[in-house]
């Protein structure tokens, strides 16, 4: 059968459903018997009814199989499908629904592999028959509901979507699908097979997958070596990612293209909301400014005995007259702020241009000066007509390279830009590059590669957006709370907001500094005022950490300053000496006591002047965390001692009788030491990297863009 030619379903015989007495006696059992996976039931009744393989029993057209494949999947639905297939022809599998829909694409749209692959090998035919209205082929059903394994099995059959039924608009469709779905090595076996199907549609949803492009590790040991690696900036051994890939192969095609293209494909759909309000605004206008002009045409050419000073006079009258259409047309819509900001604009004209002609025609002498001024009041009107058309700019936030910055998806622009690197010098609606969009959103991964740019970051940095804020105005605002929550805790957050705004003030100009956006801030007035509140979050979680850490600390020193003087097996009552002291185990339980009580004491007063910091703005960079990781750490080491101590204690007791008991002891004081490790493990390791790891945040020595070249 030709499926791009069907307009209707094939549907199945309708026979016994339309048959009231057929429909209880046999449709009805039948479809129960379906849904409960109850082979015995439906075999009784295919037996006595054979047709009812190929009729319907439901009223919208489906067959037995078409419930069975769409239950829940379980081992009893997996066997009731495979059995009525196997009694089904081979051309009772094409029958359709009255949505279209053959058993497979039900199949391949709920992601039932085994359902599939016995489908079509009996019937290969079925991978060509349209569902959903006849319109999306089995294979893009299965892409769209994101059924892999389905997706896969189905291209492999598909004959590389040569078979009747595809098309170059529906193809685009399924590799659309694939790339959202993470489905890369089919959406590259697409793009590689039909190249002109990459387009800036493709390219706009692989720019929103940053995760696509981290790079397949090829083991657990490689892994944790790379892990490594990647702290101090170096890169390990990794695999090219199948997202890397589709997009060299995408973008060298777009390259080919004329630079208008390349343009329209970079900058993306305009906003639907803003262009639903700005291009009709924008017609409206157009249509007063030709009207004007066809108006002062006929003033200036048919009233050929009018004098000029009339026909000046006429023009003014013109003028005020569409600006007050355009004023009234205005008032009716409501399109917000907009609208607002218009209407005053147009009253400011009406008004303006009525009390200039008046002081014009009262106080210049004589009527050639007055024609002079007129005119010239008529042009500077009309070009302020011209104005208000530019009002509202058609914005476009969706462009690729901005939302690939924002995000974080480094690989990707690192290709973009090898390829084409005069994507560093692309503006978005607001005047910022990517760089400026990866300070502003705290992307340190696409700030870095500011670094590969040469002498020609000198000039980028210098760039000011259309607030006339430098680079270090976006460092001085605040980042979000989804970059703020990448480390642990106010202080550290504060920390590494810091740190931006230090380095980003290295890298500008001197002079650059102390400049002021539109606002009248500075960079340093800006950070101050937009993270004031982050600062004062800040010194109130240092120092709730630092009460209840140093609590803790304290209950430690106390009992093993306690512990030093009650010793196990107690002193000799002749001479006070330790009944235990020459035993070797003795030294080590007063070593680890004495060892205890150092640390803990350190860890208390270290937690104290962290309670009577002054908390500004440059303590946060390294004195209070250096203090922090301090704190913690001969805390954690005061918990070791302590416990180490305590398990001492019970094999000096029992070292000669149930030893099981010291044993179990020592097994059991390791749980508090895991146990606060799991709960400190983020903010240990969060101030580690924040104090000692922030010289590899920026300027890593790892290259993304100008990397060996994959083609020699």
């Amino acid at each position: 059968m030709d499926s791009t030619t069907q307009s209707r379903p094939n549907l199945p015989s309708q026979d016994l459903i339309n048959g009231r007495d057929d429909y209880i006696r046999y449709c009805s059992p039948l479809l129960e018997a379906a849904i409960k996976s109850d082979w015995k039931v439906a075999k009784h009744l295919i037996n006595k009814k054979p047709e009812l393989l190929r009729s319907s029993i439901t009223p919208l057209g489906d067959t037995a199989l078409h419930i069975a494949v769409g239950v829940k999947r379980s081992k009893h639905a997996e066997k009731f499908v495979t059995k009525l297939v196997d009694m089904m022809d081979k051309e009772d599998l094409e029958l359709q629904n009255e949505g279209f829909n053959t058993a497979l694409y039900i199949a391949a749209a709920i992601g039932d592999i085994n359902a599939v692959k016995l489908m079509v090998e009996k019937n290969r035919i079925l991978t060509t028959i349209p569902g959903a209205g006849g319109d999306l082929m089995p294979l893009y059903a299965a892409a769209f509901f994101g059924s892999f394994e389905v997706v896969k099995y189905l291209y492999e059959n598909s004959n590389d979507l040569c078979d009747d039924g595809w098309n170059s608009e529906n193809r685009g469709w399924l590799l659309e699908r694939c790339v959202e779905a993470d489905m890369f090595d089919v959406a590259l076996k697409i793009v590689k097979k039909y190249p002109k199907l990459g387009n800036g549609e493709i390219l706009g949803a692989l720019a929103r997958k940053p995760n696509a492009f981290r790079k397949t590790k090829s083991n657990i040991i490689q892994s944790s070596i790379n892990s490594v690696f990647a702290l101090i900036g170096v890169s390990g051994y990794e695999k090219e990612s199948e997202a890397l890939q589709l997009v060299r192969i995408i973008w060298e095609g777009i390259l080919k293209r004329p630079e208008e293209e390349i343009e329209d494909i970079l900058r993306g759909p305009p906003d639907p909301e803003n262009l639903s309000q700005t291009l009709p605004l924008q017609k409206f206008f157009y249509e007063h400014r030709g009207k004007l002009y066809k108006g002062a045409e006929n003033i200036t050419e048919g009233f050929k005995c009018v004098s000029v000073f009339d026909k000046a006079l006429r023009l003014h009258n013109l003028i005020s007259k569409h600006l007050d259409s355009v004023h009234a047309e205005t008032e009716k819509q409501d399109n917000g702020e907009q609208n607002l900001e218009l209407r005053k604009l147009i009253s400011e004209h009406i008004v303006n241009t009525r009390d200039e002609v008046q002081n014009i025609i009262v106080h210049v002498s004589g009527q050639e000066n007055k024609v002079i001024y007129l005119t010239d009041l008529i042009l500077k009107y009309i070009t302020k007509m011209e104005v208000l058309l530019e009002l509202e700019r058609i914005q476009y936030s969706s462009r690729l390279i901005f939302v690939a910055a924002e995000i974080g998806n480094t690989k990707f622009l690192s290709e973009l830009i090898r390829q084409y690197p005069d994507l560093i010098w692309k503006t978005n609606d607001d005047g910022q590059t990517i760089f400026h969009i990866a300070v502003k959103h705290r992307q340190e991964s696409i700030y870095n590669l500011l670094y590969e740019t040469g002498s020609m970051k000198n000039f980028i940095t210098c760039q000011r957006d259309m607030h006339d804020n430098n680079m270090l105005h976006l460092a001085g605002m605040g980042a979000s709370k989804e970059r703020l929550t990448d480390v642990s805790g106010a202080a550290l957050q504060m920390q590494r907001e810091l740190l931006w705004f230090k380095e980003v003030r290295d890298t500008i100009p001197p002079s650059y500094r102390e400049q002021k956006n539109k606002d009248g801030l500075t960079p340093r007035e800006l950070f101050t005022k937009e993270h004031r509140e982050l600062m004062k979050e800040g010194e109130k979680w240092m120092k709730g950490t630092a009460s209840q850490c140093m609590v803790v600390a304290t209950l430690i020193a106390t009992i093993v300053f306690a512990a030093a003087f009650t010793i196990p097996g107690g002193y000799n009552q002749t001479n006070g000496i330790p009944v235990f002291y020459q035993k070797p185990i003795f030294v080590a339980f007063v070593v680890a006591d004495a060892m205890s009580l150092l640390l803990s004491s350190t860890s208390i007063l270290t937690f104290l002047s962290i309670l009577t910091s002054r908390y500004a703005e440059r303590d946060f960079v390294e004195s209070l965390p250096k203090k922090l990781m301090l704190g913690i750490s001969t805390l954690f080491l005061s918990i070791t001692a302590m416990m180490i101590t305590f398990g001492i204690s019970f094999f000096i007791l029992y070292h000669k009788e149930m030893k099981w008991i010291p044993i179990l002891i020592g097994v059991l004081a390791i749980v508090p030491v895991v146990l606060y490790v799991a709960l400190q493990y983020h903010v240990i390791l969060d101030v580690i990297r924040s104090t000692y790891g922030s010289k590899y945040l920026f300027r890593p020595g790892r290259q993304f863009i100008y990397y060996a070249n994959p083609h020699v």
